[in-house]
């Protein structure tokens, strides 16, 4: 190409470029119709942190051109969780999650396997970045990873334990934009052991 042509074909370079960002958000069917439960929890904590975050990112960017597709199983099992966190909240039933369940009622499992079944869900989070900078989760996380090698350690821990466990869990999978919002979340986030 001659370098006439090479200049020309560039200066009909626009200045802006159009860009569309196109997000398809998905998750499997996690509901096991037999047990009446969801085996993982991903659906809700990825619409805690990730779903909450890319809204938030929108809404700062109003001029921001974005195609969202939601997968029709997703958008089921959002709205099933909503009601399912209603109902519980309501009429102090379980969820259906052994470890959403662990934040509004004041059951802790005796039995072994169930104990170690929550400490490992609770341990299901990226350790640098949604345990270990968070000091009360990373101690509670150091403690549960204990109980899980010592049945006399895992007999012994209480209600309270399972019960911060759990809410640290959960806080560490809240997005980004709610935490920077919500002082309150930091503070707890932040709380020494």
């Amino acid at each position: 190409m001659s370098a006439e042509r090479s200049s020309k074909a560039l200066a009909r370079v626009p200045d802006k470029l159009d860009v569309v960002l196109c997000w398809h958000m998905h998750q499997p069917q996690y509901f096991d119709s037999g047990r009446r439960e969801y085996v993982l929890p991903w659906t809700y904590l990825h619409a805690l942190k990730d779903y909450t975050d890319m809204a938030a990112h929108l809404e700062a960017c109003p001029r921001a051109r974005a195609v969202v597709n939601f997968a029709p199983i997703l958008l089921e099992q959002i709205a099933d969780y909503a009601r399912r966190v209603d109902r519980a909240l309501k009429n102090c039933v379980p969820v259906g999650d052994p470890v959403l369940d662990m934040l509004h009622m004041d059951i802790v499992p005796v039995e072994p396997d169930q104990r170690r079944e929550i400490i490992r869900a609770c341990l299901r989070a990226h350790a640098p970045r949604m345990i270990d900078p968070f000091p009360l989760f990373a101690r509670l996380a150091a403690i549960g990873r204990q109980a899980l090698e010592d049945d006399i350690l895992l007999a012994h821990l209480d209600g309270r334990f399972f019960q911060e466990l759990a809410t640290c869990y959960h806080l560490a999978w809240t997005g980004e934009t709610v935490r920077r919002a919500r002082p309150e979340l930091q503070g707890w986030l932040k709380a020494e052991a």
